[in-house]
């Protein structure tokens, strides 16, 4: 029994390890757009619901799911990810913001050597970083200041120009700005909205990803 609990402690360590560092890499273009809405929506939903477990088991699914992660690699993407959610939300100030950063950065960096087309994983966590400091400011900024930073991430992750995004972008506002305008007294009904405009968002996205850019 020892023998074989030990065998088995050692299979697991290399199994964890090889799925960690070896490398994988897929097209980060090819993903299932109503899937990823269905999946945002609810991680929303954990998120301001404060459930960071619940929140971190999605990311995971969203992860090896639509990236092709390993598995213990989509857990270890997942808890970066979550972490970095958690340690924002409780934030008070920029300089508390500015600690979910790294978290961030390294969250965009295992995304990065998933992907066959690497793309700058700090100038997205930054962006990402600002997208959520002025939702959660609000004051002094406008949804299209909210669009501009969700097409400049998606640009910088794609390698598309970023107006490109503009439908994309709008969609994704929306949905948020209805989650703040419902508050408290959000609904089932509401959550199925939103992830309504989650699911059009991504695949406006998902379109113009996979559609060569026009010749001028």
């Amino acid at each position: 029994m020892i023998r074989i609990a030990a065998g088995f402690v050692l299979f697991l360590f290399v199994w964890i390890l090889a799925d960690i560092y070896i490398p994988v890499r897929s097209d980060i273009r090819n993903f299932e757009p109503k899937q990823v809405g269905q999946l945002e929506a609810g991680m929303w939903r954990s998120y301001y619901e404060r459930r960071p477990l619940r929140l971190i088991g999605q990311l995971t699914d969203l992860i090896r799911s639509q990236y092709r992660a390993p598995y213990w690699r989509s857990w270890q993407l997942g808890y970066r990810a979550g972490k970095a959610a958690f340690v924002f939300k409780d934030g008070k100030n920029q300089q508390d913001y500015a600690k979910a950063l790294p978290y961030i950065q390294r969250f965009y960096e295992g995304i990065n050597d998933l992907s066959e087309t690497p793309f700058p994983a700090g100038k997205v966590a930054a962006l990402e970083l600002k997208w959520w400091m002025i939702r959660r400011e609000k004051n002094g900024f406008r949804p299209g200041d909210w669009e501009t930073i969700l097409k400049q991430e998606s640009s910088a992750i794609f390698n598309v120009p970023a107006e490109r995004f503009q439908e994309h972008a709008q969609l994704r506002v929306r949905a948020m700005m209805y989650r703040d305008y419902r508050g408290k007294d959000i609904t089932e009904s509401d959550w199925k909205y939103i992830e309504e405009l989650l699911e059009q968002s991504w695949t406006a996205l998902h379109k113009v990803v996979n559609t060569p850019s026009p010749v001028n």
